[in-house]
This record gives structure tokens, sequence and C-alpha cells, in this order.
């Protein structure tokens, strides 16, 4: 039963690092009564010595019939037990909850389906425990699907598990350990047959004396746990494996199907990853660094912006023709063609999309890889990024802000796609849209006000200590808080502009990276989300409302179109006679470092914004330092106040009557006044000895200064002997260790007192002992090094003594709860 008790408790334990992935608490409370039934049905099968083999399958049982009541009780006979209709409910459930669980990002919803999801395995993975600890007799396999269960927050959020988490759980487990441990130690000894002269005795060994080894193992297990939590603050940050966490299916490749990645799921986590490393580099024909798109999300609920399954035809497979024609896009628009050669490092695993310019021409790659023709990403099924070099050619848009002013309205399939807002959305949200715009503006117009609410008038701050773009999300973005990053912003923008009628979408991928002798690199803090706005003749265009330079986002940068006081025909950067830039062949530009210096100027700038830059390194360092110094000073600031505490009380007249009232009645009626008064607290009188046999409660202010005497020596490494007398050991401490005149008959008037309490009858008048401690004390320190006088002062070791101590009683705690029993009912009449 123990073992059954320890496994649900362990079980649930290890569910409580699963609260990051929820939004609310049903999940927790449902898997509570999951667990409970299951430990149940253990408890009741050890109780009544069911078979082993019979308590997993009654638990499985209990499971679905406790689902069947929670979930379906409507469908169920007499709501409890199962039906087909129950279980088509389940059924359906489990449907749409697979589903939820691909749609929304972490934090999700506690939809009727995720819990149901969640409380199945949780039970499930309850079950396993109690079968490998109480059927098994594995306890220690117990922690694989414990694991399991705990590795699940560690794999879908980018945030470590929490360290208060990860001690719950691992208490559990020690937990299981420890019952374990008990019963088998508790069955140590056997039946043993004497023969005597007449007859044959079965006799019992006393029971072994497990205390102490059970008090071992629960303080190695305790150390462990604290070590874990403590040792990974004090190493060296290591950088996670795989590096790129966008990735998409298995990676294995093969099949003819692509999973549907959530990227904003991991795009915060690459975004405060404490390795920048490198993703990819490229080289541009015209030195200039581009956004390198891989995801469009056109889908938002409401809750979620995700993307539409995208579809590749045989036919445009980029091996066999040049890319689809960008969807909106006129001949007359004015472009700027680049050709980039792009290396993806081998360090990235499992991306099945390229990143690629915006909206890119022809690609030139190994692989089979096919372009979705209404957004052109670029997907494979079979092949994989990581490691690859391909060439890109794009032609990038650079339209007149006359020629987006008088931009025809979009054509019905564009609206329908890309203008689709959930009922539910805020009018909060729909009244700030129509608040921060001029009424009768072209969209245009409209576009460029939204992103100048975002950098300039709105009062954001960029910070990457905010998590979520759903719904509750972007209310607390946009109307309180206007605190985020890029995935707010750009997700933000992309609403706001589909509420003005202006189709939107948000793209995911990187920004143009930084400069180097070699072209540009793209590091893992280059990851970026942005909207892309639609408009008739010109088709989509990137917007940055995310504060750019050292405000923001470091890399990011606004395009020319998005800057009214641009001139319409000038590009974002001047042209110049060709030269041999080593970045690309047939470079345009001039000289190619003034043409980086120059770009370099220009990514420093840009819009800003007020940013939340978080704690300085230093401040961090020192608060750690001065917490860590806190910690280590907890044994001396004990001991300071206990000496604080006993000075106060040996400084009055040991003797004093002001400590009891010598006219109010004793207690056990038995202390005289006169009694009272010596410090005598309690007298008790044996009757059966006849003659009083007296039981002295200690006078406070000489038991506080035989106590500090105590502690003094065991700092200051001096032994007593536990049959030694206070006179004795007075004695041999001023004659081993010379004391002063002075100080040896201050510790005689202490080692009297205290005698004359314990033993006198009436100790008469005792007069302050503050000085003589004092002068002890000075005589103690004087006899002994300075290293133990330091050590007294900052690790005194009767301190920690009684620490070790208090932790034994904690622990002497827990065996008395798995000493709980539940025993049957003495039958009556037997």
């Amino acid at each position: 039963m123990r073992l059954s008790i320890a496994s649900g408790v362990a079980t649930g334990a290890v569910a409580i690092a699963l609260y990051p992935l929820f939004q609310g608490g049903a999940w927790f409370w449902s898997s509570l009564g999951v667990i409970l039934v299951v430990a149940g049905i253990g408890v009741l099968a050890g109780h009544y010595t069911l078979p082993g083999w019979l308590a997993p399958p009654a638990q499985v049982l209990g499971v679905w019939i406790y689902l069947t009541a929670v979930f379906a009780g409507d469908e169920a006979w007499a709501r409890v037990v199962p039906t087909w209709d129950s279980v088509a409910r389940l059924d359906r459930l489990l449907t749409t909850g697979f589903a939820d669980i691909q749609r929304f990002a972490a934090p999700v919803p506690d939809s009727t389906g995720i819990v149901l999801l969640t409380c199945g395995g949780v039970g499930l993975i309850a079950v396993l425990v109690d079968l490998l600890a109480a059927r098994l007799r594995r306890a220690a396999l117990t922690g694989l699907p414990l694991l399991a269960l705990f590795v699940v927050p560690a794999a879908v959020i980018a945030e470590p598990i929490s360290w208060p988490a990860f001690i719950i759980g691992a208490l559990g487990y020690l937990g299981v350990l420890v019952a374990d441990g008990r019963e088998r130690v508790s069955h140590w000894g056997r039946a043993v047959l004497v023969r005597r002269a007449s007859s044959f005795t079965v006799t019992r060994p006393a029971p072994s004396d497990s205390g102490a080894l059970r008090l071992s193992g629960k303080r190695i297990g305790f150390a462990a746990i604290v070590l874990a939590v403590l040792l990974p603050a004090l190493l060296p940050t290591m950088e996670p494996n795989p590096l790129f966490g966008f990735g998409v299916g298995n990676g294995r490749g093969g099949g003819n199907s692509i999973s549907i990645p959530n990227p904003m799921v991991n795009l915060r986590g690459q975004l405060s990853l404490p390795a920048n490393s490198t993703v990819l580099t490229y080289k541009a024909s015209d030195s200039t660094p581009r956004y390198l798109r891989m995801y469009s999300l056109d889908i938002f609920d409401g809750e979620q912006w995700t993307m539409s399954e995208p579809r590749g035809r045989p036919e445009d497979r980029t091996s066999d023709a040049p890319m689809p024609p960008p969807p909106g896009q006129g001949a007359s628009v004015p472009v700027t063609p680049a050709t980039l050669t792009i290396t993806v490092s081998d360090q990235v695993r499992r991306l099945s999309f390229l990143p690629l310019p915006y909206p890119a021409s022809k690609v030139t790659v190994a692989g089979d890889w096919r372009p979705d023709r209404d957004t052109l990403m670029v997907f494979s099924t079979r092949n994989t990024a990581g490691g690859l070099t391909y060439q890109a050619v794009t032609a990038e848009p650079e339209p007149t802000a006359d020629r987006l002013k008088t931009a025809a309205p979009p054509a019905t399939a564009i609206r329908e796609r890309y203008l689709t807002l959930p009922e539910s959305l805020p009018d909060a949200i729909r009244q700030l849209a129509l608040q921060e715009t001029e009424r009768g503006a072209s969209p245009y117009e409209q576009a460029i006000q939204l992103q100048e609410f975002f950098t300039e008038s709105g009062g954001f701050t960029y910070s990457l200590a905010t998590q979520g773009h759903n719904g509750p999300a972007l209310t607390d973005f946009l109307i309180r808080n206007r605190t985020g990053y890029c995935e707010q912003f750009a997700a933000s923008m992309a609403v706001l502009a589909r509420v003005l009628g202006i189709p939107s979408r948000v793209a995911i991928g990187y920004t143009g990276g930084s400069v180097t002798s070699e072209g540009w690199q793209v590091r893992t803090h280059d990851s970026h989300a942005w909207p892309e706005l639609y408009f008739e003749g010109t088709g989509w265009l990137r917007f940055e409302p995310t504060p750019a330079g050292g405000a923001g986002q470091g890399s990011a940068t606004v395009p020319s179109y998005t800057r009214p006081e641009v001139a319409p025909d000038t590009p974002d950067e001047p042209s110049a006679a060709p030269s041999s830039d080593p970045t690309g062949s047939d470079s345009p530009a001039g000289p190619a470092n003034d043409r980086r210096d120059e770009i370099l100027d220009r990514e420093s700038g840009g819009v800003f914004a007020p940013v939340d830059e978080g704690m300085p390194l230093a401040a961090k360092i020192g608060i750690g330092v001065a917490i860590a110094l806190l910690v280590a000073l907890i044994p001396a600031l004990i001991r300071w106040q206990l000496r604080v505490r006993r000075g106060r009380s040996y400084s009055r007249r040991a003797g004093d009557p002001a400590r009891r009232d010598p006219a109010a009645p004793d207690p056990g009626g038995t202390a005289s006044p006169a009694e009272v008064k010596a410090g005598i607290r309690e007298v008790r009188r044996d009757p059966a000895a006849g003659a009083g046999i007296r039981e002295v409660r200690r006078n406070p202010a000489v038991t506080a200064a035989w106590a500090e005497l105590d502690d003094a020596l065991c700092d200051y490494g001096m032994s007593r002997q536990a049959s030694e007398s206070p006179r004795a050991l007075a004695g041999r401490l001023a004659e081993q260790y010379v004391f002063e005149p002075e100080a040896a008959a201050a510790l005689a008037r202490i080692a009297a007192a205290v005698e004359r309490t314990l033993y006198a009858r009436t100790p008469g008048e005792i007069g302050t002992l503050r000085e003589d401690m004092r002068s002890v004390r000075r005589a103690l320190a004087a006899t002994a090094t300075r290293g133990r006088r330091i050590r007294a002062v900052l690790l005194p070791p009767s301190t920690l003594l009684r620490m070790r101590a208090l932790g034994g009683r904690v622990l002497d705690g827990f065996d008395r709860l798995e000493n709980i029993r539940l025993r049957r009912p003495a039958r009556k009449g037997a």
C-alpha cells in the first residue's frame, strides 16, 4: 500500500512540471483525480492481497470509467458506466484535442480535448509507475515513465523548467525509492528454528535498527537534489542541440507528406538562446542585406497565427522550372534584381523550408524542393536544408508612394483569405485600429500610420521578457503593457491591418544579419517576425513595426517605401560603378568597405523606441554573489541571534523573583514561595518512595549562561565530557588552557551558579553573569587559532550541529507519515 501511495504522489509531483503548457488549472485538477483513482485501486489491491497481475487492468478500467464520468457523463449509463455513445464522445474529444495541440502554442487554453489528452496521459503514466513500483518491485525503473512526463514541457517550451518544479518532481521520485527501501528493510531477518529439550520453538531475531540506514539514504537523496539545482548555476551555459528549432517533420526524409510547423513556438527560444550561433551565411550580388523568409502565417483564429498547409506541385520543382510569379505583382512595378548564394550551417537540423528573399524568381538547389504558389514558400518532404548551398534570384519590388496610394482594391480571393478575423476579437482592438489611423486615408497611408504607431507614437517597449501572441496576450500587448518583441509587434500589426481592410499575413524568418569579410552572416538572434501587407498591382510588401537597431531587434531595417519623407524613386542605397566586390559577382556598388559602412550606419539607426534591456550582467552577478553570501552566513546569523537572546537572559540577576510572582499559586501545588524565589520551578514527589524527589526546572538565566558556555566550547573545538561536573569542567579548562586569574574566577562563578541551581534546595541570590560570560569567551577565543576563531564566527559548529539535528527530525517526520497504515477493523465476536 505504501508503494501505491508513493507512486501516486510521485506522478502528481512530476505532473506539476506541466503547468507552463496551460493557461488555466482545469488540467491539473482533472489529472489529480485520475491519479487518485489509480492510487486508490492500487491501495485496495494491496490491502486485499489481490494477484499482482490484476491491479494494472483494474487501474486502466478505473481510468476509463473516470474519463467517461468527467468528459462524457451525459452519454454514459448512470453517468459512470461507459456506453458506445460515451466512447464516440471521447473519440471526438481526442481528435479535437490532437488538432488543438497542432494549432496552439504553449501556453494552450484549457479546451476539453486538450484536458482529456492530458488527463489520459497522466493516468497511463500513473498506471505504469504503480506497476513498476508496487507490482514488479522495480522502483528505480519508475524514473523512466516519470521522465517521459517530465520532458514534455522541456521539449515544447523554450524556457527551462523552473527549479521548484524540478525539486518537487525529484522529491516525488525520491519518495518512491524511500518507500521501496522501507519495504525491503522492514523484511530483513528470518524465522529461526531452535531445538530444545522437549519442544521446538520458533523465535525471531530482534528487528534490525534500520533508522540510521534510512536517514543516511534520505540525506544522500536530498543532497543530490540540492546539488542538481545549484551546480548548473555554477557551470557555463552549454548550447542546446539541435541548434535550430524551427524544423518540421522528423528530419529523416522520405514520405510524401510534411507536418505543419508552428514557427511562433520556437521564435522566442531562438532570440533568447545564450549562444548566438551561426545559422547561415550568404553573398549578395549587390552587397545589400535582405530579409530571408521561411514561413508565411495566414490564419488568425483569435488565439493563434498559423499557416495553411503548403502545396507543392510536381511540375513546380525548383530543378525543373522557375518560381511561380509573385501574387499580385504587376509587370510595371519597378524591381531591384539580385542574386544570393546561401549556405546553411550543417548544424541545422530538421529544417524542411528554405530561407529565401521574397519574392524569389528562381531557386537552384539540390534535391526535391517545391514552392507553394500562393505564398512562394519553398519546402521539401524528402530533403532538409542543413549543410546545403543554393542560389536564389530575387526581384524585390520598389514601388513609389503614389503607386501604393492609388492601388486598386484587392481581388476577391485575396480578401476572403487574408481579411478573415474571428468574431470574438475584442472591440477594444477594433477601436484601436480606427483610432490610430486617419479616416479617409488610403490603405497604404493607414499602413504607414500603423507602423509609426508601433515604432514612435504608441509608447511600445521592446523586451524578450514577454510570452504569447494569442487572444489575451494580444490584448495585453496592445491595450495594457505595450511590451513585447517581434512576435507581438508583427502579429498585432497584421491584426490591426485586417481590421482596416488591408490584407495581411505574418512572415517568419531572419533579418539580413551582420556584414563580414565574406558577405553576410545570419545568427540565431537574427530570428524575426514581420507583417506582410498586400497592395494590388504590387503584391506583398514587408513592413517593420518592431523597433530597430540598439533599441530593439538589432539587425531589423525599415523598407524605403514605408518612409514617406524619402523621395519615391530613391532606392535604399545609391548605385555606383561596378567593382570587384568579394561578396558577389557583378557588384554594381563602389568600394565594398564604404558600402558596408553605410549599411552598418543604417542598421544602427532606424526608428527607435524605449527598450527594456533587462538587468545588466554585472548586476546579476552581484545579486547572485550577495544571495550566495547571505545563504553562507545563515549559520552565523542564527548563532548571533541565539547569543543575543541568551545575553538578555543572563544579564538579569539569576535569582530575580520578577520571573514569577511568589504569591501566585504553583501549578503543581508543591513548590513553596521560597523555592520559587530561589529559581526552583517545580517539585514533584513520588508517593511510592515516601521521600521527596526533587526535579528542578533550571533557572532561565543560569540555563542560558550554561548553554552559551557549552556552545562556545563547541565552536572553539574544546571538548566537554558528559560525566564531567560543572566544577570539574571549570577546573580542567582553567588548568589546561592556563586562563588568567580573572577568567578562571569568572568560569568558577558560572560553574558554582549552575551547581547551586541544580542541586541546592535554596540557591540563594545569584548575581548577573554577563561580565563573567564575556570574560570566559575572551579567554576561550585567546586559546584558539585564528582559523578556528574565524570558523566560530562564520560557520559556528554548534549551529551546524543544530541544523543537522533539525534535518534529522524533518526526515523522521517523513518516517511517521510513511508508517501510516490502513487497518481492517477487528471483527466482533471472533
